[in-house]
């Protein structure tokens, strides 16, 4: 944490009926109860969402760091206005005191972490001799909260409306409007009618320039539709063409919001620590910033979809192409397809190339994890910087001579690319532990043709903690660019004809498949690219480094949210 620095504000104020030095400098609120002042109660934060359990802060001297301040607010000012909340009875008990001493009071807001990553809007109020001082402290606050360049002022706000449980648009106005509204965030707020509707609102209709940020309240689709429009608009913008996989691209210059409520949120899984809109809403208000690796797809020259966080052929892939058949069994559809796929056990052949990320530290086997402040991120990120300027000086004609292609021919079960963990509730570690969200690489895990029994086991490691990568099946390589080719040639219709047929052939039709000799079409197997199916199996992948950027800072180590559940050890 900052060192104090210089002290803007040095006074004695009272906190529940408890004399306390308040101080306020360039980067803490610290308030510390006089060794001489009766307490006649212990310090407890009003929270500005229902309360739920939680411990005591304990301690005599509490801090806050400024940038963690969500808004400041003067009661008599409130009160007057007639905007003020209603009151609940400590409240009252604390104005009723105002009343007959003649001091005023001002409240600060404040991001309070609880267990599991969870951040919660915490309150303390702070009563004053005099109307001066009070309006003192209340300007002095807000001047430095302005001062805050990074904090959002004004905000896109995408819901969808259909996503998950369909509780988006519910979630946006009970939780996280009035915390925007709270924070003075004026907010630009569009409910999608259709798929793909934010992205095409953001690829021409929208005015980017006004906004400070998007944010999307949805699931890893809707977050999917922001940056294939923000990217895309980017690119144009700076006369990039998408189409052409050698082009190095343009990073976006607003960042990303995620609230989830979607049916998995893996993304905000995997940036914040847990799928909670006040967490994800708050870290938005604070104007957090994490850079995000985004990889890009094509098709012989041609740009098929942006991927953050999986691609995955065969299982993976089988599993999303059975399920959207099952739409209407809901969530259920992706355990049973799940069932369904291992059980059916399809390999496929095919060749993998890639080029192995060098002079980089960290492999796919770290025990170490991406954590805020990652190092590893911080390191490679500045190499892969570096790389792209040298390649823009010498305008080199390759940008692949850093290093030598590798080329792996066999049969797979699987082969998925994870641009991140991919950690989720139901898979804590993710399908790569160790993968990092802004390093410029992406972990290609190729799993081989083995016994159902072996498949079985090295699915279950996904679920506890044994490694998943640990097995004679199973090899995974850390990767900048990679390329697959099927074994059997594909015309650009079949895969479409296939999904437009919608399962019209089933079970007989999968016994011909594992059986070319028979005279039937081969095996395809289709890719799954963070949830959307793609129309080409085989596909040029290239990692772009740090391209986006989300409001978020990364998963915190649970030692920063011990020492900051207990502000006293500040």
């Amino acid at each position: 944490m900052d060192r104090p620095g210089r002290l803007l504000l040095l006074s004695e104020l009272r906190v529940r009926n408890a004399a306390c030095d308040v101080s306020l400098s360039r980067c803490l609120l610290t308030w510390k109860r006089r060794a001489s002042s009766p307490v006649y109660r212990p310090f407890r934060p009003r929270f500005c969402v229902p309360l739920f359990h939680r411990r005591p802060l304990s301690g005599m001297s509490h801090s806050v760091p400024l940038s963690e301040i969500i808004s400041v607010r003067e009661e008599d000012e409130e009160e007057e206005n007639g905007s003020g909340r209603k009151d609940d009875g400590s409240w009252k008990k604390i104005k009723d005191g105002d009343r007959l001493d003649g001091r005023l009071a001002f409240t600060v807001s404040y991001v309070e972490r609880c267990q599991q990553h969870r951040w919660r809007c915490a309150e303390v109020t702070f009563t004053c001799p005099e109307r001066a001082l009070c309006r003192s402290w209340v300007s002095s606050i807000r001047e430095q909260l302005a001062s805050i360049s990074s904090r959002p002022r004004s905000l896109l706000v995408y819901i969808n409306p259909y996503g998950g449980k369909r509780q988006g648009k519910r979630i946006y106005e009970r939780k996280v409007a009035p915390l925007f509204a709270q924070a003075g965030i004026s907010t630009q707020v569009i409910v999608t009618d259709y798929a793909n509707h934010a992205r095409d609102h953001l690829r021409t209709a929208a005015e980017l320039s006004k906004f400070d940020g998007v944010v999307c309240v949805g699931g890893d689709g809707m977050f999917s539709e922001i940056i294939h429009g923000l990217v895309w608009r980017t690119q144009i913008e700076c006369g990039v063409d998408p189409n052409c996989p050698d082009e190095a691209l343009s990073p976006c210059s607003l960042r990303i919001g995620i609230i989830p409520a979607g049916s998995t949120d893996c993304i905000c899984f995997a940036t914040v620590g847990t799928n909670d809109p006040i967490t994800s809403a708050l870290h938005i208000i604070v104007g957090d910033s994490q850079p995000m690796d985004v990889c890009s797809v094509h098709h012989n020259n041609m740009f098929l979809r942006y991927s953050v966080s999986l691609l995955g052929y065969g299982f993976y892939g089988d599993v999303l192409t059975d399920s959207e058949r099952k739409r209407w069994l809901g969530l259920a559809r992706y355990d049973i397809s799940g069932v369904k796929m291992f059980l059916t056990h399809h390999y496929y052949e095919g060749t993998v190339s890639y080029l192995p990320a060098r002079g980089m530290i960290g492999t796919p086997r770290d025990a170490g994890r991406c954590r805020s402040g990652c190092v590893v991120c911080q390191h490679n990120g500045q190499i892969q910087s570096d790389r792209a300027e040298k390649y823009e000086t010498e305008k080199a004609s390759d940008c692949e001579d850093d290093g030598e292609w590798k080329t792996i021919r066999g049969k797979f079960l699987a082969i998925n690319a994870a641009s991140m963990s991919c950690a989720c509730p139901r898979s804590p570690k993710g399908l790569s532990p160790a993968a990092h969200l802004a390093d410029g690489t992406t972990d290609l895990i190729l799993v081989r043709k083995c016994s159902r029994f072996n498949f079985l086991r090295h699915l279950l490691r996904h679920t506890n903690k044994e490694d998943q990568f640990d097995l004679g099946f199973v090899e995974v390589h850390r990767v900048v660019r990679f390329r697959f080719t099927p074994r059997y040639c594909q015309s650009d219709s079949d895969l479409e004809l296939e999904l437009l047929e919608n399962g019209k052939r089933q079970i007989f039709s999968q016994i011909c498949r594992d059986h070319p000799a028979c005279g039937c079409a081969p095996a395809y197997s289709s890719w799954n690219c963070d949830g959307e199916i793609l129309t080409h199996t085989a596909i040029d992948v290239r990692v772009h480094c740090r391209l986006i950027k989300l409001f978020a800072r990364g998963i915190e180590e649970p030692q920063v949210f011990e020492d900051l559940a207990n502000p006293s050890a500040i």
